[in-house]
């Protein structure tokens, strides 16, 4: 007979297997990544939202975007009015997938140093967007 060594399950168990896909926000605003950044900080402003999800012409997400970012670019001095958003990123991510767990999720932030995720399928499209409660 084998003995099983069992423990008690702490309270908040369900946090720590909590994934991204039940903490995410909805997709919010989409833009592509020919727009300029003029009219991005436009549509921030309209939408009244601190981020938009940026898109190729395929629809894959490229990245996230927000109006720090957007205003940092806009008073550099290397600004011109045609400076499109692929222009702007590197690297394409940080995301991450509805199924990490958000303690997984959080971890990646705070080492990118990002203060939202965009949450991507199995073929890059935006599903949404996970963002640490402040």
């Amino acid at each position: 007979m084998t003995l099983v060594h069992m423990q008690p399950c702490p309270a908040d168990a369900t946090a720590v297997s909590r994934t991204v896909a039940d903490a995410m926000d909805t997709a919010g605003p989409q833009v592509c990544d020919d727009m300029t950044v003029e009219v991005a900080l436009s549509v921030l402003a309209s939408a009244r939202t601190g981020h938009l999800l940026v898109c190729d012409d395929s629809g894959r997400c490229t990245g996230l975007v927000g109006q720090s970012q957007l205003a940092a670019v806009r008073d550099g001095s290397a600004y011109s009015d045609r400076i499109q958003l692929r222009d702007i990123f590197g690297d394409r991510g940080p995301f991450t997938s509805p199924v990490t767990t958000t303690a997984e999720a959080a971890h990646m932030m705070r080492y990118s140093n990002v203060d939202a995720l965009p949450v991507v399928d199995e073929h890059g499209s935006a599903l949404g967007v996970f963002a640490l409660a402040r």
